[in-house]
């Protein structure tokens, strides 16, 4: 029988969801999304109460691996009072609770308050390890710890041994440190006090672990420099050593040396986008911002949709083709309109293009019966796309609901091979909001490094509600109709995928990137981005 259920209330006893309940401390490592483990990724799935300590934990939960469920409730607060209240209510209502910690908990989170008061209330915990920034932040910054005696100091350890009370550090080997800008003249001094010349070699690395990292090679000494008009609060991380020289750390840049790292790349996306493209973007180095383009909208006269809908429901149909996600979004409310769900797709067999569609499907339940390998178009579907057989089919009609600017190509094939089809516009694509006015203005004055387009139509209406990009940051487009869209709006196209998908764009544009760069370095030249080159605003008629 469940916790609490109704007759272990009505016994006047109390319910055990409590003394059940779990909460769990996930270390979600440096701060790059793709350390997370497995296990951190399935626990964060599973849970109905996530506690957050601070606004940048959210990335990790907008991961590409990361599905919350549907009554998941993120709950974010900075200090420990008020984690370990938030965390103990959650458990007091017998949820499935995790804790993110950044790093690893043990290792790099303070959450002895937080175990202890859970302990106290009789609530079980448990523990998914993470990556330590300590060990994973110089491998980030092309150091090797292999081989050498190495001493870890943590941001606590590092605060009492900077102390009048603190310990001497290690007088050889390497020394890894978790600290902040305003220690670092007294961590120096305090590694000076411990034995460690201030000639010697150190690396000091900001941001470490996310596309915004910057590794400087130094001495000792000359730390304080590095740091000069860095934020007094702001984390580094530091490894002393002898061990360091330029000629190995350059060797050994494996991080930084990405072909598009540190790029700042502009995606203009339909409501249909696929979280693949940033991803792999961000496999490469990059920086992404997504702006919304397209909006969708009823069609103007919806009785055309409502009769299919009742079709699909009578029995009407052998097919319902979806060709994108926003179709599988436009059924699925019309259905939950007149309160039917997933269970109306019963009887009929549906046919589907592309991964979010496909995804939008699954996440009602509902799997395709026929899916197209490899390129992902209407044309790849109409290949595949079995004959109608009145033998064997005891329907001939399908329903293809689209938007309203999607061309009937579709349609025209399946009627060739004797289907009767009806399509309908299911929803209407309408120009987004314009982005927010800062936004704006990068685009304009060439912030951006790239801007990748994903279709004719993300060109128009980037350009509609933002403006042209600026004349420096590298364009790439999808494919030919898209790149000869870009040139109508007098936009220079750098770069074109080689087949029409996201990885293909995203391989391009890192591809085009690395060319770029051994030419400036063959030519002498420094490796700067796009964005770093003169801007004087955007050029008239740009």
């Amino acid at each position: 029988m469940p916790l609490g259920s109704a007759d272990a209330q009505g016994s006047g006893l109390q319910p055990s969801a409590v003394a059940q309940a779990r909460v769990q401390f996930v270390g979600t490592g440096p701060g790059d999304p793709g350390l997370l483990t497995l296990a951190a990724v399935t626990a964060i799935n599973r849970a109905s109460r996530i506690v957050i300590d601070s606004p940048r934990m959210r990335q990790f939960l907008a991961a590409p691996e990361i599905s919350l469920s549907e009554d998941a409730e993120i709950i974010e607060t900075g200090d420990t009072p008020g984690i370990t209240s938030a965390l103990l209510d959650a458990a007091g209502q017998g949820l499935d609770v995790v804790r993110l910690v950044q790093g690893d908990p043990f290792l790099d989170g303070d959450i002895g308050a937080e175990c202890s008061a859970l302990a106290s209330a009789d609530f079980d915990v448990d523990v998914i390890p993470g990556v330590s920034p300590l060990t994973a932040v110089p491998e980030y910054a092309g150091v090797s710890l292999h081989g050498h005696d190495v001493q870890l100091v943590g941001a606590e350890s590092a605060r009492r041994d900077l102390s009048s009370e603190g310990y001497p550090w290690a007088r050889e080997g390497l020394i890894v440190v978790s600290s902040t800008v305003d220690s670092i003249r007294d961590l120096v001094s305090h590694a000076i006090d411990s034995g460690r010349p201030e000639s010697e070699p150190a690396v000091l690395t900001r941001h470490g672990g996310t596309t915004s990292q910057i590794s400087t090679t130094t001495t000792l000494g000359g730390l304080p420099a590095a740091v000069a008009k860095a934020d007094p609060a702001e984390c580094v991380h530091v490894v002393i050593g002898r061990v360091l020289t330029d000629a190995n750390r350059a060797r050994l840049d494996w991080y930084e040396s990405k072909p598009l790292f540190g790029w700042w790349i502009l995606i203009p996306r339909t409501r249909d986008h696929s979280a693949m493209l940033p991803s792999r973007l961000q496999d490469y180095g990059a920086r992404c911002l997504d702006v919304p383009t397209i909006s969708m909208e009823l069609p103007r006269t919806p009785q055309q949709m409502d009769k299919a809908i009742r079709g699909m429901v009578e029995g009407r149909y052998e097919w319902v083709v979806f060709t994108s996600a926003n179709a599988v979004r436009a059924v699925r409310e019309k259905l939950e309109s007149i309160g039917l769900d997933s269970r109306a797709y019963s009887g009929l067999r549906i046919a589907a293009i592309f991964d979010s569609t496909v995804k939008a499907l699954a996440e009602w339940g509902v799997r395709p019966d026929l899916v197209p390998e490899g390129s992902q178009s209407t044309a790849s579907l109409a290949a595949i796309f079995p004959a109608f057989d009145d033998a064997l089919d005891p329907i001939n009609r399908v329903f293809v609901p689209r938007a309203d600017i999607a061309t009937e190509s579709l349609s025209a094939e399946l009627s060739a091979l004797g289907w009767e089809v009806e399509d309908i516009i299911g929803y209407r694509t309408v120009r987004a909001a314009p982005p927010p006015a800062e936004t704006r203005e990068a685009i304009k004055t060439g912030k951006f490094d790239a801007v990748v387009f994903t279709s004719s139509t993300t060109v128009r209406n980037l350009v509609g509600i933002a403006g042209k990009p600026h004349k420096h940051t590298v364009v790439a487009a999808i494919g030919p109709h898209t790149a000869e869209t870009c040139e109508e709006h007098g936009l220079n196209v750098d770069v074109v995928a080689a087949e029409p998908t996201a990885v293909a764009l995203a391989d391009a544009l890192a591809d085009f990137a690395a060319v770029r760069r051994d030419e400036l370095i063959a030519k002498g030249r420094p490796v700067i981005r796009p964005s770093q080159r003169k801007r004087r605003g955007r050029q008239p008629g740009h």
